[in-house]
C-alpha cells in the first residue's frame, strides 16, 4: 500500500493576498448592488402587474358627477380607483379584451369614432373624467349609447373606462397596453400622444345655456 505524499502549500504573497481579498470584496459589493437593484424593480413593477381576480360584482350607483366648476371648497378625488384600474397594466388590457367582447368597435371604431363619437381626441360631449364615461356606460346617453348597468358586472365597467381614457392618452404609458396581435389599426395605447380634454356639445344640440 504506498502512500501518497501531500500536495505543498502555496503561501501567498502578502500584496497578492490582500489584492485578492479585495477582489472579493468589490465583488460581494456588485453583487448586494444588483439584488438591490432587482428588488427594487420588482417593486416599481408589483403595482402595474398586480392582477385583482375577484367574483363579479353587480353594477351599482354611479358615483355623483359634478356638472359645475364652482365648488365649495376642495374638489376631493378617488385615488384608490385610478392606481387600481389606471396604473395598472392587466386592467387596462381587460378592458382592451372588454372593448372588443361587447362590441364597442361597432359604434367606435376602435376609438376613432363612428355612429358614436371618437374616443381617441381630446373632444368629450359628457366629460372625460372617471365618474362622467362610467356614467355614460352605466346609464347610457341619448342619440344611441345604450345603458349598460345591470349588464357588465361593476369592476369590468370601471376597466373599460380606465382603457377609454388610454385611448386618448389619459393613462400612464407605462401601464397602457401596446400594440395588439392582430391587424395594426391604430398606434398603441402606451404611444398615444395625452389629448387635452375640452367639452363639445352633443350631435344637433344648441351650444347655448
Amino acid at each position: 500500500m504506498t502512500r501518497t505524499s501531500p500536495r505543498p502549500l502555496r503561501w501567498r504573497s502578502a500584496p497578492a493576498a490582500r489584492k485578492a481579498e479585495a477582489g472579493s470584496r468589490a465583488g460581494r459589493r456588485i453583487r448586494a448592488w444588483r439584488l438591490f437593484a432587482l428588488a427594487a424593480l420588482a417593486l416599481c413593477a408589483c403595482e402595474r402587474e398586480t392582477r385583482y381576480f375577484e367574483p363579479p360584482t353587480k353594477a351599482v350607483s354611479p358615483p355623483p358627477i359634478r356638472m359645475s366648476e364652482l365648488q365649495p371648497g376642495a374638489i376631493s378625488t378617488d385615488t384608490a380607483l385610478v392606481q387600481r384600474y389606471e396604473e395598472n397594466a392587466y386592467a387596462l388590457s381587460e378592458g382592451k379584451r372588454l372593448f372588443g367582447w361587447y362590441n364597442c368597435s361597432g359604434c367606435h371604431a376602435n376609438g376613432g369614432g363612428d355612429k358614436g363619437p371618437a374616443l381617441m381626441d381630446g373632444v368629450w360631449i359628457y366629460g372625460s373624467e372617471p365618474a362622467n364615461i362610467y356614467a355614460t356606460i352605466v346609464e347610457g346617453r341619448p342619440n344611441g349609447m345604450p345603458s349598460f348597468g345591470g349588464h357588465i358586472p361593476d369592476n369590468e365597467v370601471w376597466e373599460l373606462v380606465a382603457y377609454v381614457r388610454s385611448l386618448s392618452g389619459l393613462v400612464s404609458s407605462q401601464a397602457a397596453p401596446n400594440r395588439s396581435d392582430t391587424m395594426h389599426v391604430k398606434k398603441p395605447e402606451s404611444n398615444v400622444d395625452e389629448q387635452k380634454p375640452v367639452v363639445a356639445a352633443p350631435s344637433g344640440a344648441s351650444e347655448r345655456p
